[in-house]
């Protein structure tokens, strides 16, 4: 089955009723008078085996595992490292991975190192005798950096490491990492996967057996596991995956064209744009070039001002719902990275995260004009 086939039917076969959605398993504990494979809802539920289905099969993974957060699919990941492990990381990444790195897992005697991953030979030189694991995101939160998916993959397991790689900003739709060589794909589910800012939500993807039965175990021991409606949500949105994202893709790129010309704006920040410095690698592993992008405000002090005069666009944390949503890293998403750290990765004062919606783009193109006029 092509994609969207898959997003529609897998996981949604009808069961002996003929419904053709599934069921919602609203239940804690099951009976086993007749049956053992269900045993207690935290270890397993029918509506979350269906998600993880649908989902491994968008990634063309083997294996699926859903959790009630993104963070949560990141903590259960780092389960698989120990006191002494080192982990190298792209630099311009998630401000909560930078924060679990930093905050949570350094006191446990995991070290780690952020580095410019757009040059695969940063991530090579970065690697250590105790290096047990690659992270990387691409295209990059905030600044839309694309690393050399199967360059990256392949260095990680020269050198015996898991490898990792955040594809919450590119979806299934765009780009499947376990492709080009990744051993393990996360998603912040609650973004383009879910699709509609309704449900929090996570997913691991992967071909292992090994790493699979290591994750089921720490998912089950952990419990950050979603409930059954919540997976249902998510089930329902990638339903509309493929569609949307051909939306989110067209108004991106007619965005990110007006904004290049325009002169209240420094620089624009967009993989499909033929003069973002990775371009011809996004060209390579990507399907097309997504639905989110950055750009820089000539003048950073016009900042919040031009943000609180959109109409149509909505001021807000988080990415890749229906609607158009647009923040500013420094004071939201990233503000818990030190100032001197969020100037050093190029996170400025001036920057703006838009992830672009499927309204009219016409609308969405006179809401910024206004805006941007002030």
């Amino acid at each position: 089955m092509r994609f969207s086939t898959k997003a529609i039917h897998v996981g949604s076969e009808p069961d002996a009723t003929g419904a053709v959605n599934p069921a919602v398993y609203l239940t804690s504990t099951y009976s086993q008078k007749e049956q053992a494979e269900y045993v207690y809802g935290r270890t397993a539920n029918p509506t979350r085996r269906a998600l993880e289905r649908n989902l491994a099969a968008l990634e063309d993974a083997k294996h699926g595992l859903a959790f009630s957060s993104g963070m949560g699919a990141v903590t259960t990941i780092l389960t698989l490292l120990k006191k002494g492990d080192h982990v190298v990381l792209s630099d311009d990444t998630y401000g909560g991975v930078y924060r679990i790195f930093t905050r949570v897992w350094a006191n446990y005697g995991v070290e780690h190192d952020f580095v410019d991953a757009t040059d695969a030979g940063n991530v090579e030189r970065a690697i250590r005798k105790n290096t047990r694991m690659i992270w990387m995101e691409s295209p990059t939160n905030p600044l839309m950096k694309v690393v050399d998916l199967r360059a990256t993959a392949k260095i990680a397991k020269v050198h015996g490491c898991i490898s990792v790689m955040d594809n919450t900003f590119a979806s299934p739709y765009l780009q499947n990492p376990l492709a080009f060589g990744y051993d393990l794909v996360l998603h912040s589910a609650t973004k383009y996967l879910g699709g509609h800012s309704d449900v929090v939500s996570g997913a691991v993807l992967l071909n292992d057996d090994e790493l699979h039965e290591k994750l089921r175990y720490a998912q089950n021991a952990l419990g950050a596991i979603p409930g059954a409606l919540d997976c249902f949500l998510v089930l329902r949105g990638t339903k509309t995956l493929a569609v949307r994202m051909d939306r989110h893709c067209d108004n991106a790129e007619a965005l990110a064209a007006q904004l290049v010309g325009h002169r209240a704006v420094e620089r624009v920040y967009y993989p499909g744009l033929k003069d973002h410095p990775n371009h011809a690698i996004a060209r390579k592993q990507m399907r097309r070039f997504g639905g989110m992008l950055s750009f820089v405000l000539n003048d950073a002090r016009k900042a919040k001002r031009f943000l609180k005069k959109l109409e149509v666009i909505t001021l807000a944390e988080s990415l890749g719902g229906v609607e158009s949503l647009i923040e500013h890293p420094a004071s939201m998403t990233h503000a818990s990275l030190p100032k001197g750290e969020r100037d050093a990765r190029g996170i400025s004062e001036g920057l703006i995260r838009f992830s672009v919606g499927i309204e009219d783009v016409e609308d969405l193109r006179l809401d910024l004009e206004r805006a941007l006029k002030g």
